[in-house]
């Protein structure tokens, strides 16, 4: 699996894991709020509180 991930084929599994570790790892972790607010997001979403793009589009004259 390493060797389909790297950039180039010299490359070493050592730098592709630690490219991939520094990815996946995020310094400036969701603040409380922001956590809300995408939990909020995601129960209008469940309730069916949404509008498609193209109904938004139409709203404002978006083409």
């Amino acid at each position: 699996m390493l060797d389909g991930l790297k950039v180039h084929p010299r490359e070493s599994y050592s730098d592709v894991i630690d490219r991939l570790a520094r990815r996946a790892y995020d310094p400036e972790p969701l603040s409380t709020e922001e956590i809300a607010g995408l939990e909020e997001a995601l129960a209008d979403i469940k309730a069916g509180r949404l509008h498609s793009e193209a109904e938004i589009k139409r709203k404002y004259g978006v083409e």
